[in-house]
């Protein structure tokens, strides 16, 4: 099924005839492989016989014997159990990889190097391979070979830093795992960058993602702004530097809205709305730097507006007034909100074992080959025989073999 709810047929998705090899754990490589999976790659998940990707055991289990995320982020792939470290996966995950277009990855830098199936062994192979490589630092550097995971790399990155308040340590930013899903979508697009090239040139290339760099990338001006002016940004909690008001506010009923006034034209309107149009314009608020130079002053006079209303009051009035706010939702108001349903960005599908699941549609959405969630995370080892029998044309023999070597 489509992101749109409709049945589609993969062959006439854009990554329709394009092999993935899921070689990766946890979640930023196995993001990067469910992406291209959603808008029709074959994505086959190489698992370590009777273990699998770690995911299948992270956060809230259910009947299934799988987690809820890896149901969710293991979507559309297909699972083949495959011991890397010995040599007769090794001639396995060669046979693959001479059928596959990409390997995606994010072990330790070098670990694929000493197991026979770096980059280099597996492109004397196929030429035209890409292979995605996600570690904490990258393959370079002389950071390369120490672990890290998504809080690291919120913190490396310079993210974290800035998340709290300035009296106060610094906070996750949301999720510790934002590095690992930006990563994979980075991962994403630096794979289907490299498959153009390869078409072009019969050339596959290596795309070489550190955690942290996903960070690092999304932190707009913070970098010219110190290599220029020597400006070390500091916590500011909800607020936002340049621009004021720009901010969470407490309302009336308990609650919170997010108001974006990013220029003095919509501060003019939101002076309006207030009944307080004289701080705007000619007035003592009327431009941004005589805001920042009072900024807790107006986020105060805002403050005390907002707590005179109820939240969806305030929603109404900034709508009128074309304001931009939003409510700060948890997820249970995400589930009740029309627009979610309306625009159809929560799925459901459901699952032999674990039910009725609930979860995040397919993004981005496109007009005319909308991505899709075929299925959702598979067994452990579900789809291992089918693969070697009908991809690489092992014999039953082989194939049990294999399965009496403890190699898949």
């Amino acid at each position: 099924m489509d992101a749109s709810g409709t049945t589609s047929d993969a062959s006439t998705l854009p990554m329709a005839g394009v092999r993935v090899l899921d070689c990766a754990t946890f979640i930023a490589g196995p993001t990067c492989a469910t992406m291209l999976g959603e808008f029709g790659a074959d994505v086959i998940k190489v698992e370590l016989p009777g273990i699998g990707c770690p995911l299948r055991k992270f956060g809230t289990m259910t009947p299934s014997g799988d987690s809820l995320l890896w149901l969710s982020e293991g979507r559309n792939k297909r699972s083949l159990t495959l011991d890397l470290r010995k040599p007769e996966g090794v001639a396995v995950m060669k046979d693959l990889v001479a059928k596959s277009d990409v390997v995606v990855e994010n072990f330790q830098p070098g670990t694929l190097e000493r197991w026979g199936v770096g980059y280099d062994a597996l492109a004397a192979v196929n030429p035209k391979l890409v292979m995605v490589r996600i570690s904490a630092y990258g393959q370079t550097g002389p950071y390369r070979d120490r672990p890290g995971f998504g809080r690291i790399a919120n913190a490396f990155g310079g993210i974290s830093f800035l998340a709290g308040y300035p009296d106060r340590p610094p906070v996750t930013p949301g999720s510790a795992t934002l590095p690992d899903y930006m990563s994979g979508l980075y991962g994403a697009l630096g794979a289907m960058l490299a498959l153009r090239v390869a078409e072009k040139t019969g050339k596959g290339q290596v795309v070489d993602i550190g955690l942290y760099e996903s960070i690092f990338r999304i932190l707009d001006e913070l970098a010219p702004a110190y290599a220029m002016k020597g400006y070390v940004r500091q916590r500011m909690g909800p607020g936002t530097v340049n621009v004021v008001p720009h901010s969470h506010y407490p309302t009336k009923d308990g609650r919170w809205l997010a108001i974006a006034c990013t220029n003095d034209k919509i501060f003019e309107r939101l002076a309006v709305l207030m009944g307080r149009p004289e701080v705007a314009g000619e007035g003592k608020w009327g431009t941004t730097a005589r805001r920042e130079a009072e900024r807790a002053e107006v986020d105060a006079f805002v403050t005390e507006w907002t707590m005179r209303h109820d939240r969806d009051a305030l929603l109404t009035m900034c709508e009128q007034g074309q304001v931009p706010c939003g409510p700060l939702y948890a997820i249970d108001e995400i589930f009740e909100d029309p627009h979610y349903a309306a625009r159809g960005n929560i799925a459901t599908r459901e699952h032999p074992t674990a039910g009725t699941l609930r979860i995040p549609e397919v993004v981005p959405r496109l007009t005319e080959t909308p991505g899709r969630i075929g299925s959702l995370g598979p067994a452990l080892g579900e789809h291992t025989d089918a693969i070697l029998r009908d991809l690489l044309g092992r014999s039953a023999e082989e194939i049990a073999a294999l399965h009496a070597a403890k190699v898949v």
